[in-house]
């Protein structure tokens, strides 16, 4: 089955955020893993993906089932900005979805990564 990835690139999920899922490869910028991370939130049962991705010193006791359960129905994704210097790096972006009343409602964040040992990583948002 060849599905839309759900971060909203028009390419199937297997070629697109698909593969960092996997653990095939890893997102080589901020962007990448954002839109990543937001693909797994909204197909669900991925927190191992998702804790993988986090910041050691930010996932306090979050746990795998906690991020593998779907909260809400997500809709789209629209990127607004992304600025990456040196190890560092930000992505504002707006996630549509639908709530537990069937309204469709967003959340606009700043997502802050850092790159170690080569790897991006989500250190936390500003909402």
């Amino acid at each position: 089955m060849n599905i839309s990835c759900p971060c909203g690139k028009q390419k199937s999920l297997a070629s697109c955020c698909g593969r960092f899922h996997s653990g095939k490869s890893d997102a080589k910028t901020p962007e990448q893993l954002m839109r990543s991370r937001y693909s797994a939130y909204a197909l669900g049962g991925l927190g191992e993906y998702l804790l993988r991705t986090w910041h050691p010193a930010m996932i306090n006791d979050l746990t795998v089932g906690d991020l593998s359960a779907k909260t809400c129905d997500w809709i789209s994704l629209e990127v607004l900005t992304c600025q990456q210097q040196g190890d560092k790096g930000r992505v504002e972006f707006k996630a549509f979805y639908f709530d537990e009343n069937n309204e469709e409602k967003f959340l606009h964040e700043n997502s802050y990564f850092q790159r170690i040992i080569g790897k991006w990583l989500y250190v936390g948002a500003v909402k």
